[in-house]
Parts: structure tokens; C-alpha cells; sequence
């Protein structure tokens, strides 16, 4: 269970917003850790730490070479390239990362 405040219940309150806003996106598990999906694809998920999200490789770069980010290595060495872990967020950039998230994943499966 999350403490309040923890990055679960930051995700949690971002991710009703997001689910109000986009009806047909559902949540789902990705690597075994409660996720958001539009089109059957996912776009982000939550771990104990981190939020995950999926964007392009150039906005992945800059978020990790700023230092914003951190990349996503489920296996270490192998890192998912459109994935990025972000730490210590509040709802509103947490909801400004799912809804950036959504909008790159949605105009993937759009095509």
C-alpha cells in the first residue's frame, strides 16, 4: 500500500484526471505494475519509486540528460529506448507527463 503523498497516490490522482479526460483509455498492467493504455497501448505506468512513461527517443534524451529522468532498464543493460522514469512529481507535472505520454502514444496508434 502507498503512503499518502507517495508516488502511487500522486499517479493515482493523476491518472483519474487522465481517465477523465480520455473515457476510452483503460488501465491495465505493464510489467506487472498498474498502467494506462489508449488504443491497447500503453503509454505509461507507476513502480513503488517512479513514474514510466513513453515519449520519443529525443525527448526521452533530453529528460535524462537533464536530469529529469533516469532511464527505464527492466533488464539492466537493455534499456527501453521511448521509456523514461521520473521521480519525485506532484499531480500537476505527473498529469502534464501522462497527458504528453498519451498524445505520442495515441498519434503512434493512430497510424
Amino acid at each position: 500500500m502507498h503512503e499518502k503523498n507517495s508516488i502511487g497516490v500522486v499517479f493515482g490522482a493523476a491518472r483519474d484526471r487522465v481517465l477523465d479526460l480520455h473515457v476510452g483509455d483503460e488501465e491495465g498492467r505493464m510489467l506487472q505494475s498498474p498502467g494506462l493504455e489508449t488504443s491497447g497501448k500503453f503509454y505509461a505506468f507507476v513502480t513503488a519509486t517512479d513514474v514510466i512513461v513513453k515519449l520519443p527517443r529525443a525527448r526521452v534524451s533530453e529528460l535524462i540528460s537533464t536530469g529529469v529522468g533516469t532511464p527505464c532498464s527492466p533488464r539492466p543493460g537493455r534499456p527501453m529506448k521511448e521509456w523514461v522514469q521520473l521521480a519525485d512529481l506532484d499531480e500537476s507535472s505527473c498529469l502534464a507527463y501522462l497527458l504528453e505520454a498519451r498524445e505520442f502514444v495515441a498519434e503512434i496508434a493512430a497510424t
